[in-house]
């Protein structure tokens, strides 16, 4: 299963070139594989693998609560853009649907994917035209209509 996957997540890079947010949302739920799939990428395309949480959790360390709303899209995109690749993957990106941090997530990557082709794991789901992140019940839940990027998800496959 996790070949075929990996070769659709190629594909949809390469499809996301064409697109104004070049955004490819990897939705599955935790334990679905996105992370062995995104090192599978990684040695294919020798496109860097960033950890969201350590990177940005590392640099917000001194930052009071406040400071970190404010900056955290700066800092964010200050880690993405000190690769000059064209594509970028990242993963464990749960920091960013912190309710403290008062951020919305997709508005973040979809910034970040201007100038970069940007693959994110997304951890979620997809039901009809919608991609969800969390369940209802959950303080992180978020809801979002599919449209302005690119989803792959393991379920596709069955």
């Amino acid at each position: 299963m996790a070949e075929p996957f990996v070769d659709r997540i190629i594909q949809s890079i390469c499809q996301a070139a064409e697109l104004y947010h070049r955004l490819v949302l990897l939705a599955a739920p935790a334990g679905a594989g996105k992370t062995n799939a995104f090192q599978e990428v990684h040695e294919r395309i020798a496109a860097p693998l960033i950890n969201v949480n350590f990177e940005l959790s590392s640099r917000m360390l001194d930052l009071t609560e406040r400071q970190r709303v404010l900056q955290l899209p700066r800092l964010l995109s200050e880690i993405v853009s000190a690769f000059a690749d064209e594509v970028i993957l990242l993963d464990n990106i749960e920091i960013l649907f912190d309710v403290s941090l008062k951020q919305d997530p997709l508005r973040l990557l979809q910034a970040l994917s201007r100038n970069k082709t940007v693959v994110a794991a997304w951890g979620g789901t997809i039901s009809g035209e919608q991609i969800t992140y969390a369940t209802p019940d959950h303080p992180e839940y978020r809801r979002y209509p599919l449209r302005d990027c690119l989803v792959v998800s393991p379920e596709a496959m069955a």
